[in-house]
């Protein structure tokens, strides 16, 4: 027998849509034991008396904060105040199909911790958006599975219509800011097994839009937040740190080679190709050992494989610097002094990200 679930449906001025939203889940879920919470931000639109009506047909209640708004909290506060432990959330304006709610729970009955609708899987996609609108998605998906190796898996982690299993954030402190709140479960609850199921994103057809550059902006400070949560803040200062060694080590290595190693002018290019390369193996060692240490797989093919991988992106790194500078320099007109140091500086950040994200992202691949 299917166990009973509930549905938490943040609104604000959504009384338009409740009606035909109820009354195609009620559709969809006929024969099921559910229950639809509607967490309202003080709406004051007459939706209070539109789910009241509601509810003698379908098993519908609303929650009204008076005091607190925001469409993370009033998710979180649905979270506590759900009586199931199948706990789905979706948005009130139909932008979400009704219709997939079932597919969802289902997911979960066969043993998934979390269940995404998703854009970004076969069959799915974003219906009546504009070519910025959809830059804008793809790329701040990209930002995520970037920022935050543990959203990798989920092609479409920011999705807002998700189901999960209530014991998955037990003893989980979640703090989302804005509204990405199925990025949050990813990061900090760490889902075993994420199930995603296809649906196609439609624009809404009554109410209007709350997307505005505010909610871009917290879904930067979100992107931070759970970058320090997450550890990955201290990853790239581990990073740096070990790149800064890499620096003494290269230096160092040039020195003893030109002084003691016979390799001074005019075959002291030798010694500077070596110091490159052990400076590239110690940070290496340092950061498999160190740095992705929580990342690290057993055995000497993985280890070298990695070490492969590494000098690559290395390589390319000082490229990256190289080029940054010459063009700064040549074409920018950084030539002259303290602006060449300025043009070396910005050639050496471009560079450590670039490190630090291939490496993240490939070498250390989770």
């Amino acid at each position: 027998m299917a166990k009973p679930f509930s549905i938490v449906i943040p609104t604000y001025k959504e009384h338009d849509n409740i009606d035909p939203l109820v009354q195609r889940l009620g559709d969809e879920l006929h024969g099921r034991q559910y229950e639809i919470l509607f967490i309202d931000d003080n709406s004051r639109d007459g939706i209070e008396e539109a789910v009241a009506e509601l509810s003698a047909r379908y098993p519908a209640r609303i929650v009204v904060r008076k005091d607190v708004k925001g469409l993370a909290t009033a998710v979180m506060d649905g979270f506590d105040l759900a009586r199931y432990d199948t706990i789905l959330v979706m948005d009130a304006d139909l932008q979400h199909p009704p219709e997939i709610a079932p597919l969802l729970v289902d997911a979960i009955e066969k043993g998934a911790d979390v269940a995404v609708a998703s854009r970004y899987v076969a069959g799915g996609g974003n219906v009546g958006w504009n070519k910025l609108r959809q830059i804008i998605s793809k790329g701040a998906i990209i930002m995520a599975h970037l920022l935050l190796p543990l959203s990798r898996n989920v092609k479409d982690p920011m999705s807002g219509f998700f189901a999960f299993r209530r014991e998955l954030i037990k003893n989980v402190k979640l703090a989302p800011i804005g509204y990405k709140i199925l990025l949050e479960l990813i990061v900090i609850a760490r889902p075993r097994t994420v199930a995603e199921v296809p649906f196609m994103f439609r624009t809404r057809e009554k109410g209007k839009s709350k997307l505005n550059l505010g909610q871009e902006l917290e879904y930067i400070r979100h992107l931070v937040s759970l970058m320090r949560r997450s550890g990955e803040v201290s990853r790239f200062i581990k990073f740096t740190v070990v790149g800064l060694s890499g620096v003494i080590v290269n230096e160092g290595s040039r020195l003893i080679l030109t002084r003691f190693g016979g390799l001074a002018y005019p075959r002291d290019w030798i010694a500077a190709i070596i110091g490159i390369e052990v400076s590239i193996l110690t940070n290496y060692l340092l950061n498999n050992y160190i740095t992705f240490a929580d990342c690290r797989i057993p055995g000497l093919k993985s280890f070298f494989n990695r070490m492969v991988k590494f000098n690559l992106i290395s390589l390319v790194g000082a490229g990256i610097q190289f080029g940054t500078y010459v063009t700064l320099t040549r074409y920018v007109g950084f030539s002259q002094r303290p602006f060449d140091t300025v043009a070396n500086l910005i050639g050496i950040v471009l560079a450590m990200l670039w490190n630090f994200l291939s490496n993240n992202w490939w070498t250390w691949k989770r």
